[in-house]
């Protein structure tokens, strides 16, 4: 896909002030299954990055004034232009993130979020507090934060993008959007799909930058004035520096980090069932998902047959690109991804573990790695403490309750667990106990517009999705009014 042949509505440029700005400096987008570049795209500068904050302040002052009614009648035009060009918005992410086609059709879907915020716009109410003063009248009630910064992964480039911004503008805020370095063809699409959709210039502005210009970008987007707001999804280690950078003017502030998300498989669960889930919620976009089963637990009893099943299931599973019809696993999104999953195999046979499956494979230049069982692990390695990534699946037996909700909590993450049993009892009680912020029992799916996204401990803070999706777009003020005396 070269520029020529990208969807009519898209530049390759940044887009500010409703307008798509070519840069005097440029960077390759790459297909990560072949190696090509679909095209180059403009590498925003810091004066321009300033001029998109100071576009958003001006335009929210007057988007801020619309009534909610009016803002979600945008929003739902908005997202019914996401539908009718979900295909190609479908193939333009699986060209340049490289999932495959089935799923990134399954991430636009029916534009949700955009939905949801819309819907949720005109339900954000005040309160008439009680009085605590004869003569006064005391009010709780919300308004718009101010300018938002968006700092969206490359792994659903769509569904991060929509999360964010969608209830941002529902609340009346304006939005500078950072979109990951690999993957900003989908936010550059769409902020044009808004554009048209009529959210006025300045309200949403897109500003893609190359790796060698994030630092200087970043610093921008977490210090000026101008930005009251950050919402940023990606690692724990780029979130803690961007907290750090974001208390020096007090700046509101999100984060979704990252996970390590445990799957216990008890021996009263139905086996085939909590495979098949297993797969689901481990090698979706080829483990490279936030909320993928980094650490299977299986009671030792079934360990071995639950252990057949799973390879079983992963040697059925093709690797290849994304636009094929056949493929189940897509490429790794880079170069350093999938040389990650190779210093994670080898710390993990260094040390001991056994690893089935096919490791690791190249092809048409692409950076595939296939699944891989990592069996006979310890807490020494790699793979048991940091979140993987990757289509890489650690099998970890267990004896009893008490001691698999101790090994899941060993860790400095808490965004998403999963529990298989059949015993409903057992089910409630791990689930209290695991401190996690999305637990899902007997089912991989965890994830849905109308319910919170977030987690604990050093997983993040915030949430997004769910009833209160706007509120964190907005302040909290009190007012409190005293009869006039005449």
């Amino acid at each position: 896909m070269t520029q020529k042949n990208l969807p009519h509505f898209l530049k390759p440029y940044a887009f500010i002030a409703g307008e798509f700005i070519p840069m005097a400096k440029q960077f390759p987008v790459q297909n990560p299954a072949t190696g090509d570049v679909i095209c180059d795209v403009s590498d925003t500068d810091e004066t321009h990055v300033i001029k998109a904050i100071e576009a958003a302040h001006a335009a929210h002052i007057k988007w801020a004034k619309l009534l909610a009614f009016e803002r979600a009648d945008i929003l739902l035009k908005w997202r019914d232009l996401i539908v009718e060009h979900k295909e190609e918005l479908a193939r333009l992410m699986t060209m340049e993130q490289g999932k495959p086609l089935s799923e990134s059709r399954a991430e636009i879907a029916q534009g949700d979020n955009v939905r949801w915020a819309a819907e949720e716009a005109v339900r954000v109410h005040g309160v008439i507090a009680p009085s605590f003063k004869a003569g006064t009248k005391a009010e709780i009630f919300y308004q718009p934060v101010g300018v938002v910064a968006a700092i969206t992964p490359w792994n659903f480039p769509h569904s991060m993008i929509t999360r964010k911004v969608a209830p941002a503008l529902a609340a009346g805020c304006a939005v500078v959007l950072k979109p990951a370095e690999d993957t900003p063809l989908s936010a550059l699409a769409l902020a044009a799909l808004a554009h048209m959709a009529g959210v006025p210039a300045g309200v949403f502005n897109v500003v893609p930058c190359s790796r060698e210009s994030v630092l200087a970008v970043g610093e921008i987007l977490t210090t000026h004035k101008l930005i009251r707001k950050i919402s940023f999804t990606g690692s724990t280690i780029v979130g803690k520096k961007l907290m750090a950078a974001a208390a020096q003017t007090v700046k509101n502030i999100s984060l979704e980090l990252g996970g390590n998300a445990p799957f216990i498989i008890f021996n009263t669960a139905q086996i085939d069932r909590a495979v098949s889930a297993v797969i689901t919620a481990k090698f979706r976009n080829a483990g490279q998902t936030c909320i993928c089963a980094n650490r299977v637990f299986i009671q030792r009893e079934i360990y071995e047959t639950v252990k057949e099943k799973i390879s079983a299931e992963i040697n059925k599973m093709k690797v290849g690109d994304g636009l094929n019809d056949d493929t189940i696993l897509g490429p790794l999104i880079n170069v350093a991804a999938h040389k990650k999953m190779q210093e994670f195999l080898k710390d993990a046979r260094d040390k001991g573990a056994v690893i089935t499956g096919p490791i690791y494979n190249e092809q048409s230049g692409g950076y595939f790695c296939a699944p891989a069982i990592i069996d006979g692990v310890t807490e020494a390695m790699r793979v048991m403490q940091d979140e993987i990534f990757g289509p890489l699946l650690v099998l970890v037996p267990f004896e009893n309750e008490d001691e698999v909700i101790r090994a899941a909590n060993d860790t400095n993450y808490g965004l998403a667990a999963y529990i298989h049993t059949g015993d409903a009892a057992e089910g409630a009680r791990v689930a209290r106990a695991l401190d996690y912020g999305m637990i899902a029992v007997n089912d991989p799916a965890i994830v849905h517009h109308s319910l919170p996204f977030g987690g604990m401990k050093e997983s993040g803070l915030g949430r997004e999705g769910g009833p209160d999706a706007l509120k964190e777009f907005l302040e909290v003020k009190t007012l409190v009014t005293a009869d006039i005396i005449t």
